[in-house]
């Protein structure tokens, strides 16, 4: 990009028309623990699949080969898109995207919750149950949980992507499923996932020693003192000796720890818009363009912002960069081109393409509807499921 104005916003449009032959973006990186390529480090642990014997699940994700290889999961691509979405949050990159918080009145007081820490984004349950903004009248404004069902239908109805990217645009650049309403699927435009090769899993053993032998010196009575390992209340609730063998210790990390990332350009173009009453053909084209461009511009940002929190996946698992690839633009068909795509530049062109989409600003949180999901969750899962996919919930009679 540095041979480019970053500040003009067509500079990238032959990647966008509906003709362009480029397929995607992608780059890699390569990976190692802070401690040292040989240092044990610790994948994400999964609950054993429904069927399996407790013996033949590792808890990690290591999908084995019949040559001997294997390939361990280190950071899903779920989980590589919940580290990066936060970003826009930040002083530096929050005007590129709306901020849309939720406000809901719990127990011990209020809570704030943001859109971009939403699971499920916009398809999370506190968007399906969040309501007016608050200090609005019904009058003066709509329910974010009606705004966003009809955002879903305009996708996928229409292929309009304008009205969602109009109040959670990380919606489309990230991915989502509008699973408990309109089933709408918005495909990932950026995709990250961290792998290892030929890994060797650990395992790792402790022993916890009481400062009291609170039985044997009187203190609890024996009597309570009943039932292995933690199915006894004094395991349960450290007044015993705890040996713990055999649990998850993590993994040595024999070939390489890689990053893939990729950019996909193909289902950026499919993004669209309504038709308005008198527009003309140019006029329908570039509010298209501008569509595209600025959803471009925030998932450069996104990949190429280095932010120290995406690399500390969890305990035990803090990795740095050895080496980068560099960006290639992968054609259809034919060599792959190199170009230079780097963080300011990024920036520069997503604040340019913002801009021109006109971010829309909420001054005021959305207000959650506790009563009415109390009402929702009354109901059968039959009369949930019929009525899920009739109209936003915060609209239904219940």
């Amino acid at each position: 990009m540095s041979d480019k104005d970053p500040h003009s916003t067509n500079q990238f449009d032959h990647w966008l028309e509906d003709d362009s032959d480029i397929a995607a973006l992608v780059m890699h990186e390569w990976l190692e623990p802070i401690e040292g390529k040989d240092a044990v480090i610790f994948p994400p642990t999964y609950a054993k699949p429904e069927g399996m014997k407790d013996e033949d699940w590792l808890g990690y994700n290591i999908d084995r080969f019949a040559d001997g290889s294997n390939v361990c999961q280190i950071d899903s691509v779920g989980s590589q898109a919940n580290r990066m979405e936060p970003l826009f949050k930040a002083a530096k990159y929050n005007r590129l995207v709306p901020q849309v918080v939720i406000k809901a009145k719990t127990n011990h007081g209020e809570r704030r919750i943001h859109l971009l820490d939403a699971g499920h984004r916009a398809a999370d349950a506190i968007v399906r149950f969040a309501d007016r903004m608050e200090g609005s009248s019904e009058a003066e404004g709509r329910a974010l949980a009606e705004q966003l069902w009809d955002a879903f239908k305009a996708w996928q109805e229409a292929g309009d992507a304008e009205p969602l990217a109009r109040i959670a645009p990380t919606s489309i650049v990230f991915g989502a499923w509008d699973s408990r309403a309109t089933q709408a699927k918005i495909p990932r435009v950026v995709r990250s996932v961290i792998r290892a090769f030929d890994v060797r899993r650990c395992t790792r053993s402790a022993q916890y020693n009481t400062p009291l032998h609170y039985v044997d010196e009187g203190l609890i009575d024996e009597s309570l003192d009943k039932g292995e390992s933690e199915k006894n209340p004094l395991s349960q609730e450290g007044f015993r000796h705890s040996p713990a063998a055999g649990a998850h210790g993590g993994v040595i990390v024999v070939g390489e720890i890689r990053r893939d990332v990729s950019l996909n350009l193909v289902a950026l173009r499919t993004l669209g818009a309504a038709r308005r009453a008198g527009e003309k053909p140019e006029q329908y084209k570039e509010r298209v363009m501008k569509l595209r461009r600025y959803i471009l511009g925030l998932a450069l940002v996104a990949l190429t912002t280095r932010d120290a929190q995406q690399l500390n996946l969890r305990e035990g698992c803090l990795l740095r960069i050895t080496k980068v690839s560099g960006w290639k633009a992968i054609p259809f068909q034919g060599e792959a081109k190199e170009v230079a795509i780097g963080p300011e530049d990024s920036l520069a062109f997503a604040s340019a393409s913002a801009n021109d989409f006109v971010v829309q600003a909420f001054e005021n949180p959305f207000v959650f509807d506790s009563k009415r999901a109390e009402k929702w969750l009354k109901l059968s899962k039959d009369d949930r499921d019929k009525r899920r996919k009739k109209g936003p919930v915060i609209k239904q009679v219940l």
